[in-house]
């Protein structure tokens, strides 16, 4: 149930990242388009498109996590003896997943910081910059979490576009 899970949260993150891309493209089309055709360069138009950027970002990394697509010294662990390369995998994910929740924590306690300021661009508060930091940490917690889990039953994590 929790890969079923997982597998879910993985795929979805995946149409948000493809959504946010979209975005981007529209984003910087309209400022092109504004600036050359109109003679008015839209502002807001750089700004949320960095702004969509970062969230494209976390949801790719979290993806990218479970996908096991992240860097690795895989052809140092396939050397090993079976028992010392799950061994050190499940020290790999643990630290990982330790990481992920330090990104959780030090975004939100950087997003609460600056919530109460705004952004000069845009009508939304200079803290949302940190929210992708917990979205990213958050799934790189949660997937690190899915892989110890597969090591453990002697499974493996399916990619996210099978």
């Amino acid at each position: 149930m929790f890969t079923k899970f997982c597998a879910a949260l993985s795929k979805i993150s995946l149409v948000l990242a493809i959504i946010g891309l979209l975005s981007v493209v529209l984003c910087v089309q309209w400022q092109v388009i504004g600036r050359y055709v109109f003679n008015d360069t839209p502002t807001w138009a750089e700004a949320l498109a960095m702004l969509i950027v970062l969230f494209v970002t976390a949801f790719g990394l979290g993806v990218g996590v479970r996908d096991a697509g992240h860097i690795g010294m895989e052809s140092l662990i396939v050397l090993l003896p079976e028992k010392w390369r799950v061994r050190l995998e499940l020290l790999i994910h643990a630290l990982v997943a330790v990481f992920g929740y330090l990104m959780v924590q030090s975004g939100w306690m950087w997003a609460s910081a600056k919530w109460q300021e705004k952004k000069p661009m845009l009508p939304v508060p200079d803290g949302i910059d940190y929210v992708p930091v917990i979205i990213a940490g958050g799934l790189i917690f949660i997937f690190s979490i899915e892989h110890i889990v597969a090591l453990l039953r002697g499974e493996v994590v399916e990619p996210s576009w099978n």
